[in-house]
C-alpha cells in the first residue's frame, strides 16, 4: 500500500478509547469509543466490550453518549450514563446483553456515580440547589417556580461566577445522593453551599468519604480558598465531619481494601499552583495523614498535553493485598505506572515513550488494563502484568487509518540551556523530505505552564509535518516532569527564563539538524503557549510567520475576566491590577505589541471563560491600529477545549487554518 500524508479532516475517521472496567470473574473489559457522527455534527460514544485476551470485541450498547461504564460487584449488571432527555441518567444493561434501561431520575442529571459494595444502591452526584434543599420537601412543593414572563437580570453575588466549559453559575451545587435500586427512592446525603468533589464508599458500605472546599472559619470566602479537605459521612446523610485538616488541595480518595486507610492525591501548595502533586494516605477513621512519594520528587497523575485522547486521569488505585498503591506518574517526557508501597517502596512497571493515560484494575492482583497512547497512535487498550511487566495489546481501534497514513516520527533530545539546566526537546523531521534540502520550521509551545508535551500522538504535529515542515517543542521551565524547582521556575518570571529555554530550543535545532532552515521559522501555540506566542513576536523579529492561540495578551484585564483570573494571576505573575499594575503589564505581551513585526494569526473561541476573547480582540484591534499584518478568526460556541474536545468541523477548521497561515508565507 502506498501511504498518504495525514490531513485534518482524517479527525473524522479516528476513534477515542477510553475509561475501561473490567467484569468481575470473567476478566471482560467495557471501554468507550468515540467516534465522530456521520454527518460531521458532533460524537458518538458507545461502550464495547472485549475479552481478556482482546480477540473477541463488540460493540454493547447503541446510544448516542454512552460513558462512565461501571460493573456492579456481582458483574451482573453494567452501569453507564447515558442522556434521558436532556440530563444524564444512570442506565442498567444486563451482562449478557438486551435492552438497557434508566435507573435514576435526577432532576439536574447525573455527573458521576459509583455502585455500593453490596451492589444494593448507587452513591451518584447531581446539581441541587442550596436554598430548596434547606427548605425542605413541603416548601419546594408550595414553591412557585414557574418561569416569570419578561426579561430578567442574572444576580451575581460570588467571586467564581463561571467556569470554562459550564458558562454562568446557575446558583447550585453539586451534592451526593444514594439511590435505592429496589425501592427507587433516592436520599440526599450532603447539602449546603459547597461543591462535592470527588467521592468513595467505605469498602463496609456503612460510611461515604468525599473531598469539598468547606472552610473551617465561615466568614471567609471559599472562593478565595485554594486548598480542599476529606470528610466523611453515613451513607444515610446526616452530620458529617472533617477527616483531614490540611492547607492541602485533595482529589480522588480511595479506600484500601480493609478500610483502614484512604489514599488520595494532594498538593500542600508549598509553591502555588506550580506545587507537584503526591500520594497521601490517611489513617481510617482518625486521620493521620502520611505523604509517600514526596522524597521521590516526582508529579502524580498525567499532566500530559495532546490533541487526541479523551478520559480524565486516573487516580491512585490500591492492590489488591492493600500493600501498593498504583498511580500515573508524569516524568521527562512521558506519563508511566508506578508502584508505591505503603512501606514507601517503589517500581515503575512501564517504561519507554508513551503516555499512560488510564489504569483499570483486573480481578487479580497482579494484572492491571491500560489506556495507551504514543507518538505513532493516540490510544489504546493493553493488559499489563505487574510481575512481569509484559503487556499485551488488546484493541486496534486505529489501525484501518494509520495504515494509510505516512507519519513522522519524532527525536527526543536534550540541550543545555545557558544557565545550565537541562531542557527536553523534541524534532519531527518533515514528511516526504529530499536529501540536502532544508525545511521551514515551526515551534510549538504548549499550554499550562504547568503541564508537560509527552511521547504521544499529536494530530497538529503531524498536519504540519505532513506540510512539509519539521516542528520542534520542548518543555521549558515551568512544565511538570522535572521536579519541583523546574515547575516553578516560571512563576513570577513570564517571558523571562521560559522565553529563553524556548529561544535556545531553536538555536540547538539549527546548529544540529541541517534541514532546520533558521531563515523560514514560524511558531504557534495555545493558552500559556499562545501568551509564550505573543509574547514572542512581540520580543523578537526571527519568526516570520506565528499563530496565537486562545492566548493571554494582558494581565491586567485576564485578572477580572477569566474564571480563574482573580488567583491564577496572582499566583502565576505575583500581583493585582490595583496593588501592581506595573508589574502586571511588564509582564503583558500588549505593552509590546508595537515592537510585532510577524505576521499574526489570532484563534479564538467565542465561549472560552479561561481565557475569554477579549483577550484575543486587545491584541487585534491594536495590531490592525499599528497596520500590522494580522487576522482573527472567532469560533462560535467554542470554550478553551476547542483543540481537544471542540466541535469536530471546528476542530477541522482550525488545523486548516493553522496550516494556510503558515503556507501564506513560507509557500508563497
Amino acid at each position: 500500500m502506498i501511504k498518504r500524508r495525514i490531513t485534518a479532516e482524517d479527525l473524522y475517521r479516528f476513534t477515542w478509547i477510553s475509561d475501561p472496567a473490567v467484569r468481575p470473574a470473567s476478566g471482560t473489559i467495557a471501554y468507550v469509543s468515540k467516534t465522530v457522527k456521520e454527518d460531521k455534527s458532533g460524537y458518538r460514544s458507545r461502550i464495547l466490550l472485549t475479552d481478556w485476551n482482546g480477540s473477541a470485541t463488540r460493540e454493547f450498547t447503541r446510544g448516542e453518549q454512552d460513558v462512565a461504564p461501571a460493573w456492579s460487584p456481582d458483574g451482573s449488571k453494567l452501569a453507564f450514563l447515558r442522556k434521558d432527555g436532556q440530563k444524564n441518567q444512570v442506565w442498567f444493561i444486563d451482562a449478557e446483553g438486551g435492552e438497557a434501561y434508566a435507573v435514576t431520575k435526577a432532576e439536574e442529571g447525573v455527573s458521576a456515580f459509583a455502585w455500593s459494595p453490596d451492589g444494593q444502591s448507587l452513591l451518584y452526584s447531581s446539581k441541587a440547589d442550596p436554598d430548596k434543599q434547606a427548605k425542605g420537601d413541603d416548601a419546594i412543593a408550595e414553591q412557585d417556580d414557574s418561569p416569570k414572563p419578561g426579561k430578567q437580570a442574572i444576580v451575581v453575588d460570588r467571586t467564581k461566577s463561571k467556569a470554562d466549559g459550564s458558562g454562568l453559575w446557575d446558583s447550585k451545587r453539586v451534592h451526593l445522593f444514594v439511590h435505592d435500586i429496589e425501592s427507587a427512592q433516592d436520599t440526599a446525603i450532603t447539602s449546603g453551599g459547597f461543591d462535592v468533589i470527588d467521592f468513595t464508599w467505605s469498602p463496609n458500605g456503612d460510611e461515604i468519604v468525599f473531598a469539598a472546599k468547606i472552610p473551617t472559619d465561615a466568614s471567609v470566602d471559599a472562593d478565595l480558598v485554594l486548598t480542599n479537605d476529606l470528610f466523611i459521612v453515613g451513607r444515610s446523610g446526616g452530620e458529617f465531619r472533617r477527616l483531614t485538616k490540611t492547607a492541602m488541595s485533595v482529589s480522588k480518595p480511595v479506600f484500601s481494601p480493609d478500610g483502614s486507610s484512604i489514599a488520595f492525591f494532594g498538593d500542600e501548595r508549598s509553591h502555588g499552583n506550580a506545587t507537584t502533586t503526591q500520594i497521601y494516605t490517611a489513617a481510617y477513621p482518625d486521620g493521620e495523614i502520611k505523604c509517600l512519594t514526596g522524597r521521590l520528587d516526582l508529579h502524580m497523575g498525567n499532566a500530559a498535553v495532546t490533541d487526541m485522547k479523551m478520559g480524565a486521569s486516573s487516580g491512585p488505585v490500591f492492590s489488591r493485598d492493600g500493600q501498593s498503591i498504583y498511580a500515573l506518574v508524569t516524568t521527562e517526557g512521558n506519563v508511566h505506572v508506578g508502584r508505591f508501597g505503603v512501606d514507601g517502596s517503589h517500581v515503575m512497571l512501564t517504561s519507554g515513550p508513551r503516555e499512560i493515560i488510564q489504569i483499570a484494575q483486573s480481578g487479580t492482583d497482579n494484572e492491571l488494563v491500560l489506556v495507551a497512547a504514543d507518538t505513532q497512535q493516540p490510544g489504546e487498550l493493553y493488559r499489563l502484568h505487574t510481575e512481569s511487566k509484559n503487556e499485551v495489546q488488546l484493541t486496534r481501534s486505529n489501525a484501518g487509518l494509520l495504515e494509510e497514513l505516512q507519519l513522522s516520527n519524532p527525536e527526543s533530545f536534550w540541550f543545555e540551556a545557558s544557565d545550565g539546566g537541562k531542557v527536553q526537546g523534541w524534532i519531527l523531521p518533515p514528511v516526504g523530505l529530499e536529501t540536502g534540502k532544508k525545511a521551514a520550521t515551526i515551534l510549538e509551545i504548549h499550554g499550562g505552564p504547568h503541564a508537560m508535551y509527552v511521547n504521544s500522538f499529536m494530530h497538529e504535529f503531524q498536519l504540519l509535518a505532513a506540510q512539509g515542515y519539521a516542528v520542534i517543542y520542548c518543555n521549558p521551565r515551568g512544565g511538570h516532569g522535572y521536579g519541583q524547582e523546574f515547575v516553578n521556575a516560571c512563576r513570577g518570571d513570564y517571558g523571562g527564563r521560559d522565553y529563553l529555554d524556548v529561544m535556545e530550543l531553536v538555536d540547538y535545532a539549527v546548529s544540529h539538524y541541517s534541514y532546520v532552515d533558521e531563515q523560514r521559522l514560524g511558531v504557534t501555540g495555545g493558552s500559556y503557549g499562545g501568551f509564550m506566542t505573543n509574547w514572542i513576536v512581540g520580543h523578537t523579529s526571527r519568526f516570520k510567520a506565528a499563530v496565537t492561540q486562545r492566548s493571554i495578551c494582558n494581565w491586567l484585564s485576564f485578572y477580572g475576566v477569566s474564571d480563574i483570573g482573580y488567583f491564577f494571576t496572582e499566583d502565576q505573575i505575583g500581583g493585582q491590577p490595583w496593588e501592581e499594575p506595573e508589574k502586571l503589564w511588564k509582564h503583558s505581551p500588549l505593552a509590546y505589541v508595537n515592537q510585532v513585526e510577524t505576521p499574526l494569526l489570532i484563534l479564538h473561541g467565542e465561549e472560552d471563560l479561561r481565557c475569554p476573547i477579549e483577550q484575543a480582540e486587545q491584541l487585534y484591534v491594536a495590531l490592525k491600529r499599528l497596520g500590522k499584518k494580522t487576522q482573527l478568526v472567532r469560533f462560535p460556541g467554542a470554550n478553551h477545549d476547542l483543540s481537544r474536545s471542540g466541535h469536530p468541523e471546528l476542530r477541522v477548521e482550525r488545523l486548516n487554518r493553522i496550516a494556510r497561515w503558515m503556507n501564506g508565507v513560507f509557500q508563497a
